[in-house]
Parts: C-alpha cells; structure tokens; sequence
C-alpha cells in the first residue's frame, strides 16, 4: 500500500458492497486535482478493509489527455503518500532506517514530519561513494547545528527499515541483499518506492 504514485490495484477492479463503500465513506468530491482514489483505499485499509489479487485481466485502460488523473499532482500525491506513511507505521516505532542513501531516500527523510525525522537513526545503501562520505546533512533544516545522518552500509543497518529502492531494476541484486537478512515485511521493513 505504499508503493508510488496511487493505490496498488487500479480504481475500477475494486469489487465491494454497496454497505462497505459507504462505511468507508465514498468519495472525497474535493474537485480538481484531489487524489479521490488513493484517499477512498487508504481509508478502506485504515478501517481494516483488505485486498485480493485476481489473476485475470480485469481492466483494459484507455489513456487520454483530458483524463480528470492528470489534474493531480505528484507532489500531491507524494504528501498523501508520506502521511498515510506516518499514520500507518512510523507513529509505532520508535526508530528506523532509511534504505537508500540516494534522491529518493533523502526526498522522503525531508518529508517526514520533524518528529519522524528524528527517528531517523542512519541511512544504507551499496554505493561505496555515499558510504565513505558517512553522513547525510540536512541543509533545508532551521536547525543548529544542521542535522547530519549517518550513512552505512546495508549489513552494518539496523531494522526497522523503510526501502526507498525499487523492485526489479538491478538484476536481483537488491532482491538477494535483503533476502540475505532475513527480515520478514509488514514487521522489519515496509517498500515505500
């Protein structure tokens, strides 16, 4: 549920009662450029709804330009995103790290609320450059002085880990350094890519 950009199954495969749509809550009407979709699934997940995969093809999705989706924002979808985030996980643990030292890993880091951030206890990541540098400062921050993250390597982390490196892109090397650590998701580490 905190994968990128929306909901990870696509608003019309959604298959509910009518009694549980409106124990939900319908739809946020907020007008232009409000993320109804995402809103109405994280609200379903909060109140304990659940998801189930069909493998059938159950949609075929004509794109076109006027489509009411492109009035949404990344940004706006990326806030959403971090506070669903926050709710959802970060406001039970009391520490974490963040898996990967790079753009996205220090996009979320300054996104997170002031509290969140100081749970921050290290970033990791495989990237020896980043790694030798030892720390990530927080320029953006009013703080003094600036606050500096540690950088380590994944081995050398503690859970729990919020991973901010996507699936499938380095040829089952990222895949295979996470299964070397024997961590069970939904308790050590959540994907947030």
């Amino acid at each position: 549920v905190f994968t990128s950009h929306g909901p990870t199954v696509i608003m019309p495969t959604w298959f509910c009662s009518r009694e549980w749509f409106f124990h939900v809550g319908k739809f946020d009407e907020g007008g232009k450029g409000v993320p109804e979709d995402l809103l109405f699934f994280y609200n379903h997940i909060q109140k304990g709804g659940e998801v189930f995969r069909v493998n059938h093809c159950l949609l075929l999705y004509r794109y076109h330009p006027q489509a009411a989706t492109h009035s949404v924002l990344e940004g706006t979808i990326w806030n959403h995103r971090v506070r669903f985030l926050e709710d959802r996980v970060l406001s039970s643990w009391t520490s974490f790290t963040i898996w990967n030292a790079g753009k996205q890993g220090k996009k979320l880091y300054r996104s997170l609320s002031p509290a969140n951030r100081k749970k921050v206890t290290a970033f990791c990541d495989v990237d020896e450059k980043k790694i030798t540098k030892g720390f990530y400062t927080y320029e953006e921050s009013e703080e003094r002085p600036k606050p500096k993250i540690p950088v380590c390597h994944f081995r050398d982390a503690t859970p729990p880990f919020i991973i901010c490196v996507k699936l499938d892109l380095t040829g089952g090397a990222f895949e295979t350094n996470l299964n070397m650590l024997n961590l069970k998701e939904g308790m050590d580490y959540y994907h947030f890519n």
